[in-house]
């Protein structure tokens, strides 16, 4: 009788267990059927896992675009403003290891102690004694790891460690398919960014409007805290910046930049992308107090070439650890070579203006001349001394004088052609 009651109860147990199973996995899929937005799948999944599992904490890491590393991508306790910034590599840690192996690790206690564990100095007041790591497939194909830590020891059942291997089997799919879509509103907007770009620099925009437009539209398209172009100056040999979206003074006052003694410079110099994973860390980066100051982290710098000229940088910095792919780099180029282009556009019909409004006040003054040597008696030496003269004493452009000298004339030839009967 008594065998009975147990049996009775462990299958009212198991039955409960997959009626919970399955309510989970509804809620699961039809949450993440309702929307293909990336960071909004993932924050869901996180917040499902600590739900089931009552865990005091939950990482769910992705797999770069590379394949090379795993990025911290959403988290529930602890700290919202580390995703992004942690980055472990693949087969480090426990979490690398999961990854690599595409099996689950299960620690009841004293995870710390594992061999395979990382400590990260940013969370010192983060120590767990249960931790379970579980890979998240797609095709059988590893995406990403959902970490789960609790503050006490704690012997897993194996029914909520099924029930997390399926959730991340089953989040697997609707994983990637969040990321193509990512990337496609990605490669959406770099195209559209690239279109406008063109159409900016084909317009007849002054040369500031068109350089503060690409760093708005390049900053909108990458995501970047910060985007600034500097041009060359060839005479003192440092580079300034003439456009940024950055809203700090600061950083639009930031000194000038030696070329021979920067990041940007090495890639004018060297007419080549390069790109820094932590600028405060980088010895030849010139203002490490100021990025920290503005929460810069990784940069990408573009030289800005006009045939084989360089002309300037476009700069990208971004607030989280970046991995700037060859397509983002290539796309960059193309919008910084855009920018020379433009600069050069505007400079020829600068000039343009310039002979123009040169011709225009040539054949002023030759007028203004005329009527000095007619209504003085002087020759045509002495009539323009006398216009540079009156140009110097009174402080006005030599235009201004011709055009007084010629309105002059016509009242007295107006008042002279009224006087007479």
């Amino acid at each position: 009788m008594e065998s009975k009651k147990l049996s009775a109860a462990h299958l009212e147990r198991a039955l409960r267990e997959k009626i919970r199973e399955v309510d989970v996995l509804h809620r699961i899929s039809e949450s993440i059927s309702n929307t293909l937005d990336l960071e909004s799948v993932l924050r869901h999944i996180v917040d499902v896992v600590v739900e089931v599992t009552k865990a005091d904490a939950c990482l769910l890491y992705l797999l770069s675009d590379g394949r090379d590393e795993l990025i911290l991508r959403a988290s529930k306790n602890p700290h919202p403003r580390l995703i992004g910034r942690i980055t472990i590599g693949l087969g480090e840690g426990i979490t690398g290891w999961v990854a690599r192996e595409r099996t689950r690790v299960v620690i009841p206690s004293n995870a710390s102690e594992d061999p395979r564990f990382k400590f990260f100095n940013n969370l010192p007041e983060d120590r767990y004694q249960a931790f379970v790591s579980v890979p998240i497939l797609a095709k059988k194909v590893v995406s990403g790891v959902i970490n789960v830590q609790h503050k006490r020891s704690r012997r897993y059942r194996e029914d909520e460690l099924a029930l997390l291997t399926t959730i991340a089997n089953q989040v697997g799919g609707a994983i990637e398919n969040a990321r193509l879509y990512d990337q496609m509103r990605r490669k959406a907007l770099q195209l559209e960014t690239l279109s406008q770009v063109s159409e900016t620099v084909a317009s007849n925009r002054i040369t500031e409007d068109v350089l503060q437009l690409i760093v708005t539209m390049t900053a909108q398209m990458l995501g970047s805290k910060i985007c600034s172009i500097m041009l060359l100056d060839e005479a003192s040999g440092e580079l300034r910046i003439v456009a940024t979206q950055s809203l700090s003074e600061e950083y639009r006052r930031k000194p000038n930049l030696k070329v021979g003694q920067s990041i940007s410079g090495r890639a004018v110099q060297g007419r080549r992308s390069i790109i820094v994973p932590e600028v405060t860390k980088e010895r030849d980066y010139m203002y490490p107090d100021l990025a920290a100051k503005e929460g810069l982290c990784s940069l990408l710098s573009v030289p800005m070439m006009m045939r084989e000229k360089c002309v300037g940088v476009i700069n990208s910095y971004t607030s989280v650890p970046r991995t700037f792919t060859s397509e983002e780099v290539r796309l960059m180029q193309a919008i910084a070579n855009q920018a020379a282009i433009s600069i050069e556009h505007t400079t020829l019909l600068e000039k343009s203006f310039e002979m123009q409004e040169a011709l225009a006040v040539r054949k002023l003054l030759e007028r203004a001349k005329g009527c000095l040597m007619r209504s003085k008696k002087l020759s045509e030496d002495e009539a323009f001394k006398l216009i540079q003269r009156q140009s110097m004493d009174l402080r006005k452009s030599m235009r201004e004088i011709a055009e007084a000298i010629l309105l002059a004339s016509s009242i007295e030839e107006r008042a002279g052609s009224g006087a007479r009967p």
